[in-house]
């Protein structure tokens, strides 16, 4: 066991996540006003807000382990303290290894003095690389990884093709972004840039953002003739996150592709819809005739596998995080809308642009099942609905419900 009164050269504290403790940095100190982001500050990153990642990462991996029911190894190649690595070898059974690293040296120091505060030393490496690099490593047979965990602070992109590399067939890669910006439209050429596509900023851009980076994964993967299925997806906080199972193969790679398209948005009416194209559709409104603009290239397949989910509520009355709750919410909204229609309806949205007072999302999802469509909430806006019904339906079930006020 080590000192936990260490001396560094930056203020510290102890944090306790999970089954572990470690040394974090005291991110009071580098809160210089509020506008400032600390844990991008502070010497090694550390950002608290992503337990609620931390504990759903736990839960995933536990599940995949054991789904194949055998020992697993991990790679954690953007470290900085070191906690996801810690948590993954204290609370996942069946976990053979973790290797880690970071190119910031304190981070590698921070991160190797937190796995002997926990004892995990013979579970957990901590490597001084550059990612990429640690991940190319082990991109030849038998040296790559049961599950790659990418979880940066901005976009997983230029970690994406060696990531993959190093995940064996049937493995599972885990990938972060956090750059929602670009990904929402707000900067739209860094999105064209970073993930191939030309984004668009609607009601539903949350939803959008998962397909790109699920898009990129599909295509990344492609090139090294390797298909992709996604497991899992969510946006929570400041972030999206995306599960996918690596499917080695050129025929995999090309059944992963074909689920690539575009999604065709009406500004005027509202309406929406997809199409599974890899080349720009010129498009006009169906419904009222508009010029549709249009998001993509991206994906266009499930963002949630219920089967999959149905594990991780199990696992997540196992394991009794502190998030526990919210989690089983966030899945179980999921698990409900894995089949449903591709993008989702603000109520509000619709709503405003009728000029009529918005009813509840159980009145509204009720309406909708009446007149036999389609109605399902979404984890992405409390006040979104998933539906079959075309644009000009919803507004037709919206008058019912919320006539004008006089």
């Amino acid at each position: 066991m080590v000192d936990e009164n260490f001396e560094t050269n930056f203020p510290t504290e102890i944090i306790t996540e999970g089954k572990v403790r470690i040394i974090a940095p005291n991110l009071k100190a580098y809160g210089v006003c509020a506008s400032d982001y600390a844990p991008s500050r502070a010497p090694v990153f550390y950002n608290p807000v992503m337990e609620f990642n931390r504990d759903l990462t736990v839960l995933a991996f536990q599940t995949y382990q054991r789904f194949i029911h055998r020992k697993i190894t991990v790679c954690d190649p953007l470290t900085g303290t070191g906690i996801r690595a810690a948590r993954f070898a204290a609370e996942i059974e069946g976990l053979k290894k973790v290797v880690s690293g970071d190119i910031n040296r304190r981070s590698v120091d921070l991160a190797i003095k937190n796995i002997s505060l926990n004892n995990l030393q013979r579970k957990v490496s901590v490597k001084h690389k550059d990612a990429n690099r640690l991940l190319i490593e082990h991109s030849a047979p038998k040296t790559r990884f049961d599950i790659v965990d990418v979880d940066p602070f901005g976009t997983p992109i230029p970690h994406l093709d060696s990531a993959i590399s190093a995940v064996r067939n049937n493995g599972l890669l885990a990938s972060t972004a956090t750059d929602m910006a670009p990904l929402c439209g707000v900067h739209a050429k860094a999105c064209v840039r970073k993930y191939g596509g030309r984004p668009m900023r609607t009601e539903y851009c949350h939803e959008i953002a998962i397909r790109f980076l699920a898009g990129a994964i599909i295509t990344t993967a492609a090139r090294r003739e390797i298909g992709a299925e996604i497991l899992f997806s969510h946006c929570s906080d400041h972030y999206i996150r995306v599960y996918s199972q690596i499917k080695y193969g050129a025929q995999k790679a090309d059944a992963s592709l074909k689920n690539m398209g575009y999604i065709l948005h009406c500004f005027h009416c509202l309406h929406r819809e997809t199409v599974s194209s890899l080349f720009t559709v010129n498009s006009t409104c169906p419904e009222c005739g508009a010029k549709m603009d249009y998001a993509g290239p991206l994906w266009l397949g499930k963002i949630f596998d219920s089967d999959f989910i149905e594990l991780l509520l199990k696992e997540n009355d196992r394991k009794g995080f502190n998030n526990s709750k919210r989690i089983e919410k966030l899945l179980l909204l999921t698990k409900n809308e894995a089949d449903a229609p591709a993008t989702y309806y603000l109520i509000d949205r619709v709503c405003k642009k009728l000029h009529l007072p918005a009813p509840s999302v159980a009145m509204f999802l009720d309406a909708l099942k009446e007149s036999n469509f389609i109605a399902i909430p979404t984890h992405f806006n409390s006040r979104g609905v998933r539906t079959n019904a075309t644009a000009f339906d919803m507004q037709n079930v919206l008058k019912k419900v919320a006539p004008p006020t006089i």
